[in-house]
């Protein structure tokens, strides 16, 4: 403050200003502003030691937490890894292009999180929310951190409301319901991410939110999963996080936990969620690749020690909550790759360990042209069963025996061994099962019209039909039973159990769709009355 200001202050003091009828000169705001001084701000900086391929080594950062969020130069962000006494490994969530040695790196102060909200649906993101689409930016409500803790046991709820796939040969023998970790796993080109899409599809009516997870798959697989989505108008209910292989290793490994917290922001508010990790194999590989990057010892089959609580943190948070914590549900469907069928490789174990049950694709069956290539006798659910419809359940167990049965007769049969009359009906009927079972992809079948064909064949009426005529005389019960039986496939879809006479009534309706079939004479194929 000047001399002059001074002297005027002290005049005013001195002569009172009321009294005289004087203004004051200055006002209570203008003395605080004169005797403002801000408050220092502090920012902990550190400084780039070292640059590698997708981490970045950094010093003087002694007060960073695990997994908060640092920033470099030019915009790059990543996250504080490993804290170790004399430096920080920090994994990058951009590419590197110009981050060097001496380059400085600042906090922020928080955790990664990613937005959360109804904003996301019909949207393809990364695990930082950023679009990958051409629909332009959005602003969520909320954002969630990406590593949250899994519900605890006793905000859990029983599973007990079926996840229907739309598949015959899963809904019927390997069921799975909604809150249950389901574990897809095969070889390369086996159906894994065909199946996925499948289950889906076929969500459509069933009132489940989709989340597609793709981590680290090529760009022309990830393009045609979302064109096959598109075009069926899944979008609607469903949102994608993708991965792509280029990607730097960090936002593969980020990816999955994104994912799931987006899918959890559904169902705490009492939503069915289904998410798909496509796939967890490379997953696995993309963390492998930083811990040895930032110097983590390598354990079994040269993966670090951690590799189990990576995907068991990331697998336990789905469940079904119950009531008074939201009352939705988070089914998981992991995929992963296996080679040469070794189930018994580190990864599909860990896995297999993890989740509640399996479903194993055969290439054998791939091969075959017996798609999707399911082998029954490998897949086994752990949950899906007490939650499966009654009407399934009274064909499932047939159907599983009289399949199995068949299997081992079949191999039985191929040294050319003389069969009796019985085994031979066996095998014939295994086969015709084994047709029944097979389903194009892209096309998920209600309940009631799997039902149908599948107590069709358990009780002998395709056993007169040849093999290569199945998929026709198929379509024609699941039709007469849509026509004749609509009463009875409202029921067994609300949770009726089948009765006796609902059960001959399909039956009679499957074998006069089999008898107005009739063989044409050039082809030798069979066709419905009428038709030429």
């Amino acid at each position: 403050m000047s001399d002059a200001e001074n002297c005027m202050l002290s005049l005013i003091d001195r002569r009172g200003v009321h009294g005289i009828g004087i203004e004051p000169l200055f006002t209570p705001f203008d003395q605080a502003l004169a005797t403002y001084r801000p408050a220092p701000s502090v920012v902990e900086t550190g400084i780039v030691e070292q640059v590698g391929q997708g981490v970045a080594r950094v010093s003087g950062l002694p007060a960073v937490e695990s997994m908060e969020l640092v920033r470099f130069p030019n915009g790059i962000l990543g996250i504080a890894f490993n804290l170790d006494p004399d430096e920080v490994g920090v994994v990058l969530l951009n590419d590197n292009n110009g981050l060097k040695a001496g380059d400085p790196v600042e906090r922020t102060g928080r955790v990664v999180d990613t937005p959360a909200g109804p904003e996301l649906l019909g949207r393809i993101v990364n695990a930082l929310g950023e679009p990958l689409d051409e629909a332009g930016s959005f602003v969520t409500a909320e954002r969630w951190p990406l590593e949250r803790p899994a519900p605890a046991i006793m905000e859990r709820a029983p599973v007990s409301v079926p996840l229907a796939t739309g598949l015959k040969v899963i809904d019927a023998a390997i069921p799975i319901g909604r809150g249950q970790r389901e574990l897809i796993l095969g070889d390369r080109q086996t159906g894994k991410t065909a199946l996925a899409v499948d289950t889906i599809l076929n969500q459509a009516s069933q009132n489940v939110i989709c989340v597609y997870c793709s981590i680290g798959q090529r760009g022309a697989a990830v393009a045609r999963v979302i064109d096959d989505l598109r075009q069926r108008g899944a979008l609607r209910y469903t949102f994608l996080v993708v991965a792509a292989g280029e990607d730097p290793p960090g936002l593969q490994v980020l990816t999955p936990y994104a994912a799931t917290t987006m899918a959890e922001w559904f169902m705490t508010r009492g939503h069915d969620v289904l998410i798909v990790y496509d796939d967890l194999t490379r997953h696995a590989q993309a963390y492998r690749e930083l811990s040895l990057l930032l110097r983590r010892p390598p354990g079994r089959e040269a993966y670090p020690g951690d590799i189990f609580y990576l995907h068991s943190r990331l697998l336990e948070r789905a469940t079904h909550l119950r009531p008074e914590h939201g009352g939705g549900s988070l089914s998981a469907l992991p995929i992963i790759e296996t080679e040469a069928q070794n189930l018994s490789a580190y990864i599909p174990t860990n896995l297999i360990s993890i989740t509640d049950g399996q479903i194993v694709l055969s290439p054998e069956l791939a091969r075959k042209g017996i798609l999707p290539a399911v082998d029954v006798g490998e897949s086994v659910s752990r949950v899906g069963g007490k939650t499966q419809l009654p009407a399934y359940r009274a064909i499932a167990a047939e159907l599983r025996l009289t399949y199995s049965q068949f299997e081992e007769l079949e191999n039985f049969a191929r040294f050319g061994t003389r069969l009796d009359e019985a085994t031979r009906q066996t095998i014939e009927r295994g086969r015709r099962v084994r047709e029944v079972l097979k389903q194009r992809q892209y096309q998920p079948l209600p309940v009631a019209e799997q039902i149908a064909v599948l107590l069709a064949v358990t009780e002998g009426v395709f056993d007169s039909i040849p093999l290569e005529q199945m998929t026709v005389a198929e379509q024609a019960v699941r039709a007469q039973a849509v026509a004749r039986c609509p009463e009875i496939g409202a029921r067994i879809t609300s949770g009726s159990p089948l009765s006796d006479a609902e059960r001959d009534t399909l039956l009679a309706a499957a074998r006069a769709a089999i008898v107005n079939l009739k063989p044409d004479a050039d082809t030798q194929s069979l066709l419905p009355l009428g038709k030429s």
